[in-house]
């Protein structure tokens, strides 16, 4: 089942690490599930199996150069060099300071200097690419899994500890720039002991289960992030692969038969529409669909194509992942007459719909502001506002209506119009410009933008200026349609009028 060697044992840690009673509960599960069985399979990649004993090889290079608390920026790509680096520092009570290197070479190289991390680590490509030439950062480079080089002197930590946060997510704000969420040791507990909503048995004792399961989310997203942690936690072996594509998923479902699968409203539309031969799908009895909408028609779709019921579930990035969801027993019960629900509330969180104007906490079906309330949430004890317009029903359902500010969500990714606007706006060619998302049948949402040239500019076509703006922006982020207009709509205030552009884009009011 593997071609791995058992790792040899660990070398003993630096003298002055953490003892164990003194790291957060995660770190603490994540050594002992790593410390079962060294020579069992843990994680496949590109069709080779990497063992536990690896996985804590690679952990024990990671904690001889961190304290718990200290802050590493890691850049994140789903390949076994990284994960183990993840698992490493988060095993070693570390904050980690998720970097997408997706995200475009001037965005990175920004996003690093103001971070301004002590520590960086990630693979030698993305360490010489991307990195500062600070003489006191510390860089943690790993080529294959277990084998880390550390480059540079260990630098001077203090005031740069941010003790019990396990990882500053990056998201995008609803109306600015992208921000960084913190999110503790101790709500990741909560989160995983809230996804056990979905399953059968719920025990919690460390062992190694058996099944496979598959993460096919990116690891710098929570939903990826939180899938591996989930596995870990779990003690069981996954397939881990780099990116979604249908053939590559299938291809891992048909060998390691999972019960159950993740799949993004993007990845089941592609999946839905590839028109697979059932019996492909035969060993899974649920897909679990979050991070972005999921229309039930979809849904719907994909139980009468593969007969496998879609469980969706509600959450963010500022949550560390789910608070509602449908579990197998609700849906057998209820999804005939509460469809179109995202579910309803996970053990420990509470909902609630407040006036948006008023604040006042509104009745059964009535529509508002969704807030939220758990443990592992802030404080634990005050209600988090967030920009979904929602209704709760008289049996607890939750119904997400809309949102109330104008990010496109794009296949589970956010995309702020504004920071689309201002990228395309940095060409000197172009006098003004305005994003506006239009409805997509496979991503749900995709960003479309119209640009004015400056007066005697030098001509551009769209694909120029799409270039142009590639260097500042993710993939996701790039419009799939840009229109060079003569004149952009605007009110009488001079503001691009955005109803207007909209229609222009999309043929809607």
């Amino acid at each position: 089942m593997t071609d791995a060697e058992p790792a040899a044992p660990a070398e003993a840690p630096p003298a002055d690490a953490a003892e164990p009673d003194e790291l957060p509960e995660l770190s603490r599960r994540i050594a002992a599930v790593l410390a079962l069985d060294p020579a069992a399979p843990a994680v496949e990649f590109e069709g080779r199996w990497r063992t536990w004993g690896e996985l804590r090889a690679a952990a024990d290079a990671v904690a001889a150069h961190v304290v718990p608390g200290a802050r590493v920026g890691l850049m994140l790509r789903n390949r076994p060099a990284q994960l183990g680096l993840l698992l490493g520092l988060l095993r070693a009570g570390a904050c980690v300071v998720a970097i997408n290197p997706g995200r475009g070479y001037e965005r990175v190289k920004a996003d690093l200097a103001a971070l301004d991390v002590p520590v960086l680590a990630g693979s030698p490509d993305d360490l010489a690419t991307f990195g500062p030439s600070s003489a006191a950062l510390l860089r943690l480079a790993s080529a294959e899994l277990g084998t880390v080089t550390a480059q540079g002197t260990a630098p001077d930590l203090a005031g740069q500890l941010n003790p019990g946060v396990a990882v500053e997510m990056l998201t995008s704000g609803t109306t600015g720039p992208p921000k960084r969420v913190p999110l503790s040791y101790d709500t990741f507990v909560q989160v995983l002991i809230g996804a056990k909503h979905y399953e059968r048995n719920a025990a919690n004792e460390v062992r190694l289960r058996s099944g496979v399961a598959i993460v096919n989310a990116p690891l710098v997203h929570v939903g990826g992030l939180f899938r591996v942690l989930q596995c870990v936690n779990d003690g069981r072996s996954f397939c881990l692969l780099e990116r979604f594509t249908v053939e590559g998923w299938v291809d891992a479902v048909r060998r390691h038969r999972p019960k159950t699968v993740s799949l993004v409203p993007a990845a089941l539309r592609m999946v839905l529409e590839a028109d697979l031969d059932p019996a492909d799908l035969a060993s899974i009895r649920s897909v679990i669909s979050g991070t972005a909408p999921l229309s039930p028609d979809d849904a719907d779709a994909f139980f009468r194509a593969y007969g496998v019921p879609v469980l969706i579930s509600y959450g963010a990035t500022e949550f560390g992942g789910g608070v509602a969801g449908w579990n197998l027993a609700d849906h057998q019960r209820f999804w005939a007459t509460k469809r179109g629900s995202v579910g309803r509330a996970h053990a420990g969180c509470e909902l609630r719909v407040v006036d948006a104007g008023t604040g006042e906490v509104l009745g059964p079906d009535e529509e508002g502001l969704l807030e939220v309330k758990a443990g592992h949430i802030g404080d634990g004890r005050s209600w988090q506002r967030t920009t979904d317009l929602a209704r709760i029903d008289a049996d607890g359902f939750l119904y997400v209506v809309g949102r109330a500010d104008q990010a496109i969500i794009r296949g589970g990714f956010k995309v702020i119009p504004d920071t689309v606007r201002e990228a395309l706006e940095s060409d000197p060619r172009v006098r003004g410009a305005a994003v506006v998302g239009r409805d997509d049948a496979r991503l749900g949402e995709v960003p479309v933008a119209a640009v004015e040239l400056r007066a005697g500019a030098d001509p551009a076509t769209a694909d120029e200026l799409l270039d142009a703006a590639a260097v500042r922006l993710a993939r996701y982020e790039l419009p799939v349609e840009l229109r060079v207009v003569e004149t952009l709509p605007r009110t009488p205030s001079g503001k691009v009028d955005l109803p207007a552009v909209r229609e222009l884009l999309t043929g809607e009011h």
